[in-house]
C-alpha cells in the first residue's frame, strides 16, 4: 500500500506546489526555500556530530518540543539537533527560540527521493516526532537507514484512531517502525494497541507541556506588558490563536462584554499570521479602535482592541489577561494547548472542540480551572460574569497552576527513555 501511496503523492505534486504558490499570496514564506522540501539543501558543519532529528510540524508541535530540545542541548551538547517543521511559522517559532543552537530545515514531503535525499544529507542516528506525526516513507526510510525512531509526547484522540482503523494494515505497518512510544495519558496508549503497536515499546511519560517553565527574563517582560496595558487596573480579555470563523463569535461576545465592563480589552490573536490583515480589517468594520501590537505602540484608553499580529508572542501576551478565551475550540478544529495560560495563573474557557487536548481539558475543568462551553452562544454570558468576578478569576488561576505544577516531570522521563538510544548513537550502529 505505500508504493501505492507514493505513486499518488508524485502525481499530486504539482497540485501541491500550486497550493504552496497560492498560500504564499499572503504568505510569501511558502514560495522560499522550496528545494528544501524536495531534500535540497545545504549540509551544515559539525559533520562528525551524531545528530537527533525532532520533527515538529507547525507552531503548536515546535511549542511543546521546545522544552524537550532545550533538555537534549544541555545534556547531549556532544549531538548535534536538527528540527523540521512543515510552516513558516514553525520556522519562525524556532528561529525566535534557539536562534542558532539547532539547526533547522524543512521536512521532506513523504515521497521516496525527498525522504532518502534528506536522509543521506543528515544521516540521523535518532528521529523523534512529537506528538502524532505518522508518514508512511519518512517512517520506512528512516528505519531503513539505521535510524531509531521515538513518538515522544504521543497524543491519540478517539477521532484520530477512528482514522487510522480505516487504514488498519497500512497503521500496523507505520506502528511497527518505532522503537519506542512516550505517551501522554493512558487512554492515548490504549489507542495505540487497539490500533497494533507492540506493548514492548509503548511507555506513558505525562504531557511534556507540563514542564513549561517561566523564566526570569520572560516575567519581567511580562510585567512591563502589564503595566503598558494597565492590566492591573482592568480586565484584559485575551483570544488565543483564533481560526476562521471564531473572531466574529469573540467580537461578538466582546461588545456584549463591554455593555458592562465599559474599559475592558480584547488582545486577540489569530493562529496563521497570513490572516492578520483580515482579521485587523474585521474588527475595524465592526467599529472598533485597534492597535497593532507589531506597531511596538501600547494601547491608549481610547483602543478596544489589541491585534496580536507578530510571531512567537503569544505565551507574553497571555501574562496580561485576566481570562484567555482559547482558539480553535469554538470551531471543529479540535483547540490548542491551554497549559500556557494555567501556567500563567489566568483561566481559560473554551468552546466544545477540545478534541486534541481532552486530557488536559479533563484535568482543568476537574480542577475549577477552566470552564468548557457547550455551545458558541454561552461565550458572551459566560466572560461577562467571569470578567466581573476578579476573585473567582483568581481561584481558578490558582487551581490552573497546581494543576500544571502536579503534573511536570515528563521531560525527564522522556530523556531517561530516549538514553539508551542517545548512547548508543554517539558511536553509530555497527561501530
Amino acid at each position: 500500500m505505500r508504493y501505492l501511496y507514493s505513486a499518488l503523492l508524485y502525481l499530486l505534486m504539482p497540485l501541491l506546489l500550486l497550493r504552496m504558490l497560492w498560500r504564499s499570496r499572503r504568505a510569501p514564506a511558502y514560495r522560499q526555500r522550496l528545494l528544501e522540501r524536495f531534500g535540497w539543501f545545504r549540509v551544515p558543519a559539525q559533520q562528525a556530530a551524531p545528530t537527533i532529528w525532532v520533527h515538529a510540524v507547525s507552531v503548536g508541535e515546535t511549542l511543546a518540543a521546545a522544552p524537550l530540545v532545550e533538555a537534549l542541548l544541555l545534556a547531549h551538547p556532544e549531538h548535534r539537533v536538527v528540527v523540521t517543521s512543515t510552516t513558516p511559522t514553525g520556522s519562525g517559532q524556532l528561529q525566535a527560540l534557539f536562534g542558532q543552537r539547532v539547526f533547522h530545515v524543512y521536512a521532506p514531503w513523504d515521497v521516496p527521493g525527498a525522504v532518502q535525499r534528506f536522509l543521506r544529507c543528515l544521516q540521523p542516528r535518532l528521529l523523534l516526532l512529537m506528538e502524532t506525526e505518522l508518514w508512511p516513507n519518512m517512517l520506512h526510510y528512516t528505519k531503513a537507514s539505521g535510524c531509531n525512531i521515538a513518538l515522544v509526547n504521543a497524543r491519540l484522540s478517539a477521532r484520530s484512531a477512528r482514522g487510522y482503523a480505516r487504514i488498519g494494515s497500512f497503521t500496523r505497518q507505520m506502528l511497527g517502525q518505532l522503537d519506542c512510544v512516550a505517551c501522554q495519558s493512558q487512554a492515548d496508549g490504549e489507542r495505540f494497541l487497539s490500533l497494533g503497536l507492540s506493548p514492548s515499546v509503548l511507555h506513558h511519560s505525562g504531557n511534556i507541556k507540563f514542564d513549561l517553565q517561566l523564566g526570569p527574563e520572560l516575567a519581567t517582560r511580562a510585567t512591563s506588558l502589564r503595566e503598558q496595558y494597565r492590566a492591573n487596573s482592568r480586565p484584559v480579555l485575551v483570544a488565543a490563536s483564533t481560526h476562521p470563523g471564531e473572531d466574529a463569535l469573540i467580537l461578538s461576545a466582546f461588545a456584549a462584554v463591554r455593555e458592562t465592563l465599559g474599559n475592558c480589552l480584547l488582545v486577540l490573536v489569530p493562529r496563521h499570521p497570513e490572516r492578520f490583515d483580515e482579521v485587523y480589517s474585521q474588527c475595524a468594520a465592526a467599529g472598533w479602535q485597534v492597535v497593532r501590537r507589531s506597531s511596538g505602540a501600547a494601547p491608549v484608553a481610547a483602543d478596544d482592541i489589541v491585534l496580536g499580529d507578530t510571531m512567537g508572542e503569544l505565551l507574553l501576551l497571555l501574562s496580561v489577561a485576566s481570562v484567555v478565551v482559547m482558539g480553535g475550540s469554538l470551531v471543529p478544529h479540535g483547540g490548542h494547548n491551554v497549559l500556557e495560560a494555567a501556567a500563567w495563573e489566568v483561566p481559560v474557557v473554551s468552546g466544545p472542540h477540545m478534541f486534541n487536548f481532552q486530557e488536559v481539558t479533563h484535568l482543568l475543568v476537574a480542577a475549577g480551572a477552566m470552564l468548557q462551553l457547550e455551545r458558541s452562544q454561552q461565550l458572551a454570558p459566560t466572560l461577562s460574569a467571569l470578567l466581573s468576578d476578579p476573585q473567582r478569576c483568581h481561584s481558578m488561576g490558582a487551581a490552573g497552576q497546581q494543576v500544571v505544577a502536579q503534573n511536570r516531570g515528563a521531560i525527564a522521563r522522556v530523556l531517561q527513555l530516549l538514553d539508551p538510544y542517545l548512547s548508543s548513537a554517539v558511536t553509530g550502529p555497527g561501530e
